[in-house]
């Protein structure tokens, strides 16, 4: 009996994980129609098969949560820098480098400002979830603006504030922590130990970063297996070293991926669809768990103030941070208030509420129940909502259908050619110029053309329709030409031109 009730234990996770995971995916592409984000559902599904529903899974370790969620936000992390383009990086540096660091400060000045005095809670009862809760999250905000069609500018903000702003709000709840089990005093230490993290994190990821490429270039192994390997391995090690050397581990990894994206690389484009199936899994398994984590009996004492502390953070503290940290930046006030509104916190809040916990400050679980109906209530109203307010502020470009067929260029040793998916925009000038007519340079080829569910072969006399979604085989010193050309020929003067020129050779 002894044995079988071992190997029922043992078996558990064999039976509840997977089962887990198709909830999750059959409720997340059945909800899909009404904009339900898929972070929500797999919250959903940890709280329904955790102790306090089903009681399937009793979960209750925030130590081993912890170590988990920090695996999970490596890869999601790593995915965000590996799909940041330069350009975008360049352009929005500044602004979201500013509310990455003043910006949560300022954040949490706000809340806790209005928690103590306008809401009259207790001094540690409203800075503990001040400084817990200011930062962005990443896994929520890139699990959700993936799916919006939003300028790259506009995007790149937000994305690159929540992947760099949890230095500032780590530091902050450990100084806040610390101070309040102990009562130490954190002066110029504290300051430094905040300009090393942020001066360190980039220099590490970049070192790894162009690492990682110079080793997929230089070894070329004939299994595509092991490209995925070094993967993991720059990932995991990246943010190892950072964190041994007491940097920003999530800065580190952000931007290794950032350099590894921005430079060409043996089998790339297979890395890049491997890194994007790994951060899907790692954000929807990291919900799961912190679904597991909560115990949603304990939320009757603290519903009220969970809702005015979501209230307080999302209608006073983050725009009034966002529209002073952005001050000096050229963005309108459209951009403001989105960018205000897309602060969704998630993983990184609820993990930091564990902090409270293991200094042993009374009223912990209170503040971790807090925290994370608070982050429920972002997910839920944020997540879902964007969306329609990207489309109210006149923000967001036309919904395209995404490619039901694509092609991957899989080499076996260096090269600089690429393979770039090309949206041909939607346009009132009605069909396009034909394959033969399109400037491309020399060595560029059109490999397929998806046309609305149906592969084209292109041909010289086919023409591009709008959104079409175009394969090209092209040196990557010549996709910006590529892209800017085609484009421009979408026109209606080239429109014009083009008829011409068609009818003169008629």
């Amino acid at each position: 009996m002894d044995w079988i009730l071992i190997g029922t234990v043992l078996s558990i996770p064999y039976l509840v994980v997977p089962l887990l995971l198709l909830c999750v995916v059959l409720a997340a592409v059945w909800l899909e129609r009404w904009s339900v984000p898929v972070i929500v559902v797999a919250l959903g599904a940890g709280i329904l098969f955790g102790s306090d529903v089903l009681n399937v899974w009793h979960f209750a370790d925030q130590r081993l949560a912890n170590e988990m969620a920090n695996i999970a936000l490596v890869f999601i992390l790593l995915q965000g820098g590996l799909m940041t383009n330069m350009s975008s990086f360049r352009a929005v540096a500044l602004s979201a480098g500013g509310l990455a660091t003043w910006g949560v400060v300022l954040t949490s000045g706000a809340l806790y400002a209005f928690l103590h005095f306008v809401l009259g809670w207790d001094h540690v009862a409203s800075l503990l979830p001040a400084v817990i809760i200011a930062s962005t999250d990443a896994a929520a905000t890139f699990s959700i603006l993936r799916n919006q069609s939003l300028a790259p500018k506009l995007s790149s903000n937000i994305e690159i504030e929540s992947a760099a702003n949890d230095p500032m709000a780590i530091l902050l709840t450990t100084i806040v922590v610390a101070g309040l089990s102990s009562g130490a005093d954190f002066g110029a230490a504290t300051m430094g130990l905040l300009a090393w993290q942020f001066a360190i994190a980039p220099v590490v990821g970049y070192l790894m970063g162009r690492g990682a490429v110079a080793l997929y270039n230089r070894l070329v192994p004939e299994d595509r297996g092991y490209y995925y390997m070094l993967y993991l391995a720059t990932g995991l090690l990246t943010y190892g070293l950072t964190d041994l050397i007491r940097g920003s581990g999530m800065l580190a990894v952000f931007t290794a991926g950032f350099v590894m994206g921005n430079r060409n690389f043996v089998h790339k484009q297979g890395v890049r669809n491997f890194s994007d199936a790994v951060s899907s899994i790692a954000n929807i398994g990291l919900f799961v768990m912190l679904g597991l984590l909560v115990f949603p009996h304990q939320w009757s004492g603290v519903w009220l103030d969970g809702a005015l502390l979501f209230l307080g953070l999302t209608f006073v503290a983050r725009p009034l941070a966002v529209f002073l940290g952005t001050v000096f930046f050229p963005l309108s006030w459209r951009e403001r208030t989105f960018i205000s509104w897309a602060g969704l916190r998630g993983a990184v809040p609820i993990v930091l509420a564990t902090y409270p916990a293991a200094a042993g400050i009374p009223g912990s679980e209170r503040i971790f129940n807090l925290i994370f109906f608070a982050v429920l209530l972002s997910v839920i109203i944020q997540g879902s909502t964007l969306g329609k307010l990207a489309q109210w502020l006149k923000l967001s470009t036309p919904a395209r259908p995404k490619p039901l067929m694509s092609l991957e260029l899989h080499t076996m040793a260096h090269t600089d050619y690429d393979l770039l998916v090309m949206d041909v925009p939607e346009s009132d000038v009605g069909e396009g110029p034909r394959i033969r007519d399109l400037p491309l340079p020399e060595g560029a080829v059109i490999a397929m053309i998806s046309r609305m569910g149906e592969i084209i072969i292109p041909k010289g006399n086919t023409r591009l329709q709008p959104w079409d979604q175009v394969s090209i085989l092209a040196h990557a010193r010549d996709v910006e030409y590529i892209q800017e050309r085609t484009m421009a020929m979408f026109s209606p003067a080239s429109k014009e031109g083009n008829e011409k020129h068609a009818g003169v050779e008629g």
